[in-house]
């Protein structure tokens, strides 16, 4: 029997609304569980089906956890200032206010139609003067503590936006949003000083439960190095410059100096004959970003000062070049050059002819770099050293003759804080007649954005607030003398830094937070987002709230316990030889004839990406409708390990509404009888052992597989005990919550199911007695699967559909027949 999930879902979401059934509890008397998706930007485009992945996982873990028991906090917000939205706003012709609103609300409605248990009475945008009060407090803060300055330094400049861009949004010279090109230059900029913390951000590390790769993608990032400080004399001069190096014991080895680009010391001295090409490549080098500069590649570029260096170690003369593959913000800004132990100095003297000179016994220097350990060559008192020890003697040596000294340096530059744009925080200072820069009072704050009609830049690096000339110009408070506000407003990576703490207590017009709730809430027991802020955002992120505990105002030296990283959901695209995409549609219609042809126009097929400019974009409303928001909840679980991803097939999800329709039947017929077998109770206190398990560790395609198991051994049995009935229904709840609800008051329990207790399970009757099976395809294996022993084919049919590393042999398979040897093997055997 079909039952009726739209009446079902939209009765439940309005009684669990009226009833407040996801209110955050604020007594303090349980246990806490602070479940956190990553703060979503609202697009115009909404939401698709790839980005609930996290969502529903989320969701699954905190109704999970108030059955068991905790005090949940689980909310949702929006970080809304920044460039997406202002350049969004531009397109459309329409105030980023405005825009922010009318996102806001789609993103609101498509979230409340899938059922997730967000707290919405802690909803705040990152837009709202309220909260961006406590914004410009914490900006406030650290430049008291001196950790926000202003500087001078080489930035990425986009002159179609009028604004600075970062690093890591700019390739191969253009911005990566909108391909306008960008040019390097110095501008005057804020800058906030999180090198101070680099050594607690990488050592603090240690106190997380994250996954490896995100840990080291930050250790790289932090970039720390233990080296040496190397002082360089320009030969015939009296001048010299600084290098740092991690391999001082291969000094004897140095055959040339680089230079970066920006160094100083380059017009002091280049020699005459070299100067038009020095200037020249500097000129070129100047609208390369730092990224591409530093990238790996096969080719060197560079050119000759007509200068010499002295080699500190033996007094040999090596030229010095410049090159834009050093950075001046790194290290120095200048680097020795050991072609014959560095990858890159090798292919810098290959390509200019340098010579090459051996001192690691080990490789073939003339070929390739040897980077591994071996006696010491050619290297005056280090021969026959291994490399630590040559390290310690050459440090040694050159820090008695003061032209060495031991360093540790960092990857990490300071956070790049000024944006020359209008949609975001203003920065809380003013300068007064006499130059100086003063912080806004804190009875001043928030520094409200002025509404203007016209937000976009004017002028070559002029902000959009310079031009509000009511709003600039301003009386200091304390003086009563004019005085000019900042007109640099925050980047968009302000907003998100702090959030999770102001969850906490969202709506206090006092105090960023009350102490007493961050102490309870923190820190965030279980964060899901995707990889794709394994760096920027978790590093602003834990610097702000490191600093907020140098300052005595958090509890906790690190934010997130627990980080999750879901996956990409990919989907079919189709597209010509040409690059052209279409509509799913458009190829319905003419298949057979476009998949046939020969020529360009032969149609082709690519999983990838869900994005709107490839028509493969999946909205959960089409779903909803089809299926129900509980089929796509079940679905999205059931695509494969939330970690990994998987590929969407909307026609796929027929099979978990068939599920939750089979559940439905299952009370229609249900029989309630006073005891069942001894062999579906075990079942029955395995399963509450398996799912629980499973979704404390977010393995929520395994708990869908188990919860299949045991509703069709369940099915199958002319009578349930109410007992046996009402724990699968609890089991169930956290990913189908609305016919579980519709079950449980079917039954006639007392309250809601989102209220029950969690199952409890008998150790005794839940040890397990189950069997690894060899599953293959046409013969080959392709994995291991664990069932209980005895378990019929579908069983194992079904457990081995949701394994991921067998599922992915049977995408497309046509399976013919299955031969299954009980215990032992399930072979899939098809074309």
């Amino acid at each position: 029997m079909s039952y009726d999930f739209a009446s079902v879902e939209s009765k439940w979401q309005a009684r669990w609304s009226a009833a407040e059934t996801h209110k955050t509890p604020e007594d303090g008397t349980k246990p806490k569980y602070y479940v956190l998706d990553m703060f979503p930007y609202p697009s115009g485009q909404g939401l698709h089906v790839g980005h609930l992945k996290g969502y529903v996982a989320s969701d699954v873990v905190a109704r999970f956890k108030r059955m068991q028991g905790y005090a949940v906090l689980h909310p949702m917000g929006w970080d809304a200032f920044g460039l997406p939205a202002e350049r969004q706003a531009v397109k459309e012709d329409i105030h980023p206010a405005d825009l922010t609103r009318r996102n806001v609300e789609i993103f609101r409605q498509q979230l409340a139609k899938i059922g997730l248990s967000y707290d919405w009475d802690r909803e705040f945008s990152t837009t709202d003067p309220g909260y961006y009060k406590y914004t410009q407090w914490i900006f406030k803060k650290l430049f008291e503590a001196g950790l926000a300055y202003q500087a001078e330094v080489a930035v990425n400049w986009c002159p179609a936006l009028n604004t600075v861009l970062a690093n890591e949004e700019v390739k191969d010279g253009v911005y990566i949003e909108t391909g306008d090109l960008v040019e390097r230059r110095l501008m005057i900029q804020w800058m906030l000083r999180i090198t101070a913390y680099a050594d607690r951000l990488e050592e603090d590390l240690d106190l997380v439960d994250w996954p490896e790769n995100v840990k080291e993608m930050q250790r790289q990032w932090i970039g720390r190095s233990e080296g040496t400080r190397v002082t360089f004399g320009v030969a015939g001069t009296k001048r010299s410059f600084e290098v740092f190096t991690t391999r001082v014991d291969t000094l004897f080895g140095c055959t040339f100096c680089t230079l970066a680009p920006e160094h100083p010391l380059i017009g002091e001295i280049t020699s005459p004959e070299h100067r038009e090409t020095v200037r020249d490549y500097i000129d070129a080098s100047i609208n390369t970003t730092e990224r591409d500069r530093t990238a790996d590649t096969t080719e060197a570029t560079g050119v000759f000062t007509g200068a010499y260096a002295t080699n500190p170690a033996n007094g040999r003369k090596v030229p010095i070049w410049i090159t834009d593959y050093v950075l001046m913000n790194v290290g120095t800004g200048a680097v020795f050059g050991c072609p014959a132990h560095d990858h890159r100095d090798h292919l810098f003297a290959k390509r200019f002819d340098l010579p090459i000179h051996e001192v690691v016994s080990g490789g073939r220097p003339d070929e390739a770099a040897y980077t591994g350990d071996g006696p010491h060559v050619h290297s005056g008192f280090l021969d026959g050293l291994t490399i630590d020890d040559a390290k310690r003697e050459m440090g040694s040596w050159l820090q008695e003759r003061d032209v060495g000294k031991s360093e540790v340096v960092y990857r990490l530059r300071d956070w790049l804080f000024s944006r020359q744009r209008y949609w975001g925080e203003p920065i809380p200072v003013f300068s007064i007649p006499e130059g100086a820069t003063k912080p806004v009072r804190d009875q001043d704050l928030p520094v409200l954005l002025p509404n203007l009609e016209s937000y976009q830049p004017t002028g070559d690096a002029m902000t959009p607030l310079s031009g509000a000339d009511d709003w600039v110009n301003m009386v200091d408070p304390e003086t009563g003398q004019p005085a000019i506000r900042e007109t640099n407003t925050m980047p968009q990576w302000a907003g998100s830094s702090w959030y999770f703490l102001r969850f906490c207590d969202p709506h206090n017009p006092e105090v960023a937070w009350d102490p007493k709730n961050e102490a309870y809430w923190m820190p965030v027991d279980l964060y899901i987002g995707g990889i794709e802020h394994a760096t920027l955002h978790l590093l602003y992120a834990r610097f702000w709230h490191k600093f907020l505990y140098d300052q005595g105002l958090v509890s906790t030296p690190e934010p997130f316990k627990k980080l999750f990283n879901q996956g990409k959901v990919t989907a079919r695209s189709f597209k010509d030889q040409r690059g052209k995409y279409y509509y799913p549609n458009q190829v319905k219609e003419r298949d057979e004839e476009w998949f046939s042809l020969e020529s360009d126009e032969r149609l082709v097929t690519q999983i990838e990406k869900m994005s709107k400019s490839r028509y493969n974009v999946v909205a959960p409303e089409e779903v909803i409708s089809k299926y129900g928001a509980d089929s796509l909840r079940v679905f999205e679980a059931f695509l494969g390990p939330v970690e990994k991803g998987g590929v969407w097939r909307t026609d796929n999800i027929a099979g978990s509404h068939r599920f939750l329709e089979r559940v439905n039947k299952m009370y229609e017929d249900i029989k309630i009888v006073d005891a069942i077998d001894e062999e579906l109770e075990g079942l029955l206190h395995k399963s509450i052992r398996k799912i629980g398990d499973d979704y404390e560790s977010l393995s929520l395609n395994t708990a869908v597989s188990q919860l299949m198991i045991l509703q069709s051994e369940l099915g199958k049995r002319p009578g349930l005990t109410l007992s046996a009935y009402s724990q699968f229904i609890r089991l169930l709840a956290p990913l189908a919550p609305h016919l579980a609800e519709e079950c449980w008051e079917k039954l006639g329990q007392i309250g809601k199911v989102a209220d029950a207790d969690w199952p409890v399970y008998d150790a005794a009757k839940a040890t397990d007695d189950t069997r690894t099976i060899v599953v293959q395809v046409n013969g080959k294996r392709r994995g291991a699967i664990e069932i209980p022993s005895g378990a019929s084919q579908q069983e194992a049919e079904r457990v081995a559909g949701a394994d991921v590393r067998i599922a992915r042999h049977l995408d497309g398979f046509q399976v013919d027949r299955l031969v299954y040897v009980p215990d032992r093997v399930l072979n899939f055997i098809g074309r």
